[in-house]
């Protein structure tokens, strides 16, 4: 509930400082700056190199899944739109595309992996918390791992934070810092997620024929 969060980030702040709501705005620029670079940067070099096709015309062909994405925070949620999108608009043959993004949209979230792996380095360092090499290592693998298995839902990477926090012994309740402004990250990385499946798509179904027909029974 709003109140509820009111109160918990309330309270963090009074615990570490208001001096905390300029490291939090540091640290939403920070996350919005990653996934733009994923976007805008690593997705088109993939689709330019890998799919052979234009970027800015793939984004042009994928914009109401972007805002179907951003707006439900919900890469489940997305997919009947992004199948529909990928098969309609991208060309990619679809049983290539009812495969990749079916699978992509639980196994393959990149923006969930970079935002709980800058979450979790904030948060050490609000708490003052020096993280050794390999406990940084660890955040890394555990968060490529976490973006495998998150739930395609909103909110679906805040308790696999809580994890991360404690492995690395970072209080957990510094969760409540961001809980404020997770809402809008989640949009943000959901459009990033949901790009990445498509991405992927474009690249395992170019030069794949298309079948005649659709299987029996496929939705």
């Amino acid at each position: 509930a709003p109140a509820g969060v009111f109160a918990l980030v309330l309270n963090a702040a009074f615990v570490n400082g208001i001096g905390v709501f300029r490291s939090l705005a540091a640290y939403v620029g920070v996350v919005v700056l990653a996934l733009a670079l994923q976007q805008f940067v690593v997705y088109p070099l993939m689709l330019r190199f890998l799919a052979r096709r234009s970027p800015w015309e793939f984004f042009a062909a994928c914009r109401e899944v972007y805002l179907y994405a951003f707006s439900t925070s919900s890469s489940n949620a997305t997919l009947p739109k992004a199948l529909e999108t990928a098969e309609s608009k991208l060309d990619v043959p679809p049983r290539v595309s009812r495969f990749v993004l079916t699978v992509g949209a639980t196994a393959n979230q990149n923006g969930t992996a970079l935002f709980e792996g800058i979450t979790v380095l904030f948060l050490a360092q609000v708490y003052g918390i020096e993280l050794t090499l390999g406990q940084q290592i660890v955040v890394v693998l555990m968060s490529v791992l976490a973006g495998i298995g998150t739930a395609g839902v909103p909110g679906g990477s805040l308790p696999l934070i809580v994890i991360l926090l404690q492995t690395v012994g970072i209080p957990a309740e510094g969760i409540a810092l961001i809980l404020g402004v997770d809402r809008f990250l989640d949009m943000c990385r959901t459009v990033i997620n949901v790009s990445g499946d498509l991405v992927i798509a474009a690249v395992v179904g170019r030069g794949e024929p298309h079948d005649a027909t659709a299987p029996d029974g496929a939705s």
